[in-house]
């Protein structure tokens, strides 16, 4: 089982630099970052984990730039956000970031994907929180047209893109209907998330893991409806806080992949940690 890790980096934690260092020394398998564009101090929406909000949330470095860095001192490190918040995007501008880090990183980067929690963040980009995954739909078919191998339009309910010269590519090559980097979708059990997940990515984030005895088996037949390939399926937990029981219930369900979680904290807390967790390495 591969073990890859997330935090909530910011301009008061360890560096992405270091904590990629670390990591591919250590041989963890890699690195997700989350992103908050900005948190309305005047908020109505809970935090999902219930209580007050952590500070972190508010302080977020942009996933694209740090996981540049982590790319540049790493060569086989994986690279990730868990998860973008695609809604909240354009996404011929956001195409272009996810392909050219995906270039430069030789393919390591993988595209989590997300609809979100935060109504007022949402709308201060414009989305109407009704429809925000349906544009999360629309937006990620027109980046698929982008990364086609030939220059291919898009006509959709929330965004067009005519056919287009636009490089460089992901590195991973189409498979089925899934065009771009490895693409994996988060968000809590239902049709409607299995739905999106058979119809353009290559699998599941779901956070923490909970309950997944009984939702993978609803999420293979949902896939298999959709006629993908049954062995191509990857549910990959995620924000995990470890213990060996955990891990050997997650192997025995097949999944080959766990992301821990972090603190949001400076060098020597972290670092502390990845000593704890290098026993599931």
């Amino acid at each position: 089982m591969r073990i890859s890790t997330t935090i909530f980096l910011t301009d008061e934690t360890i560096s992405p630099t270091l904590l990629a260092r670390e990591l591919e020394q250590r041989g963890f398998a890699g690195l997700y970052l989350p992103e908050h564009t900005h948190i309305p101090v005047e908020r109505t929406s809970p935090y999902p984990a219930g209580g007050e909000l952590p500070p972190e949330y508010g302080r977020t470095l942009d996933p694209f730039v740090a996981l540049g860095q982590a790319a540049a001192v790493t060569t086989g490190l994986g690279l990730g956000t868990g998860i973008t918040l695609v809604a909240q995007h354009d996404p011929i501008d956001l195409a272009k970031q996810i392909a050219t880090l995906d270039h430069l990183s030789g393919g390591r980067f993988t595209l989590g994907v997300g609809f979100g929690w935060n109504v007022e963040e949402a709308a201060d980009h414009g989305v109407d929180w009704r429809t925000r995954r349906e544009l999360g739909r629309d937006r990620m078919a027109l980046m698929r047209a982008l990364w086609s191998p030939e220059p291919t339009a898009y006509e959709g309910d929330f965004g067009s893109v005519r056919a287009s010269y636009a490089y460089p590519k992901p590195v991973q090559k189409p498979r089925g209907p899934v065009v771009g980097p490895r693409t994996l979708i988060g968000g809590a059990a239902g049709p409607k998330l299995f739905s999106h997940i058979s119809e353009y990515a290559d699998g599941w984030l779901p956070i923490g893991g909970r309950g997944l005895t009984e939702s993978m088996p609803v999420l293979r037949s949902a896939w298999a409806e959709a006629g993908r390939d049954p062995e191509a399926l990857q549910v990959v937990p995620y924000a995990v806080l470890p213990s060996s029981g955990k891990l050997a219930h997650y192997a025995d369900l097949g999944i080959e992949e766990v992301v821990l979680q972090l603190p949001p904290a400076g060098e020597a807390e972290v670092l502390r940690v990845l000593d704890d967790y290098a026993k599931y390495v």
